[in-house]
């Protein structure tokens, strides 16, 4: 399963760059910038857990925190590494291991940690546990951690723009209201895990993280990519308003369970 990942973002290491460029994805990266500014420590260490190409890294490296990158492709690694390098910056440490292979890190070493892409493939509820352990030993005391996961509601609401064949079957409508879902390296783009976020919110709290919020990073603009994207062509400045609105709505309850991406924000107390 891990391989099967592994060649999949290996392949796909230059695209995963440029997607959060398109129209669409700029929502989901913008919330996820406005919650970081929002909750995590001002200064400190980083560690971005499934780092892709480095778009957050960058990001974060840029507000002058300390960031150390871990990935699971070494061909996303290198573009991150080539991007931060262009920008005239440094990062602390890039490690090519899977979110499973965390054990190496120290007990409390980091101010803040960002788990935003391995929990969309691990289809054990053990292993995502200990993924989430790990990420609670190695931060600080009152450290803040953004924890990531496919929304089942959310892929729903998407499908019927993105993957409306999959729907042929009436009964999977249920399976995504039920959540849990689990899928092969043929079922999907590669091998992924949807949940609810009441699966998601129980399981975070299962390894003593407490939460303080989470939001929707698609916020009330999910699955309308199609009319996200006639916006920035054809009324661009009308799209900068919805782009900032969204980001800021992210949180409120009636959008935040029906995004695709679901972004948790907890605390090691």
């Amino acid at each position: 399963m891990i391989n099967e990942v592994r060649e999949y973002y290996d392949k796909a290491a230059e695209a995963e760059w440029n997607r959060l460029n398109n129209p669409y994805s700029r929502i989901e990266y913008n919330s996820t910038v406005y919650l970081i500014e929002k909750y995590f420590p001002k200064t400190g260490h980083i560690i971005d857990i499934g780092s892709g190409p480095g778009r957050y890294s960058l990001e974060l490296l840029k507000k002058g925190y300390k960031v150390s990158l871990l990935d699971i492709s070494n061909n996303e690694l290198e573009i991150a590494k080539r991007k931060i390098e262009e920008f005239n910056l440094r990062s602390e440490d890039y490690y090519c291991k899977s979110a499973l292979e965390l054990d190496f890190l120290p007990d409390e070493a980091f101010d803040g940690v960002l788990v935003m892409g391995p929990l969309y493939h691990i289809h054990c509820q053990k292993d995502r546990q200990k993924v989430l352990k790990d990420a609670y030993r190695i931060l600080k005391k009152n450290g803040t951690a953004l924890i990531s996961y496919i929304n089942t509601w959310g892929a729903l609401r998407a499908s019927v723009s993105e993957f409306p064949e999959s729907f042929q079957n009436i009964e999977h409508f249920q399976r995504y209201i039920e959540g849990d879902l689990k899928f092969s390296a043929e079922e999907s783009f590669t091998v992924t895990y949807f949940a609810t976020p009441p699966l998601v919110l129980e399981e975070i709290r299962e390894v003593g993280l407490k939460i303080i919020s989470y939001a929707g990073a698609e916020s009330f603009l999910s699955g309308l990519g199609t009319q996200v994207n006639n916006l920035y062509r054809y009324m661009p400045d009308v799209y900068e308003n919805y782009l900032k609105s969204a980001a800021e709505y992210c949180e409120l309850p009636q959008y935040r369970d029906a995004t695709e991406h679901l972004h948790v924000i907890v605390k090691k107390e």
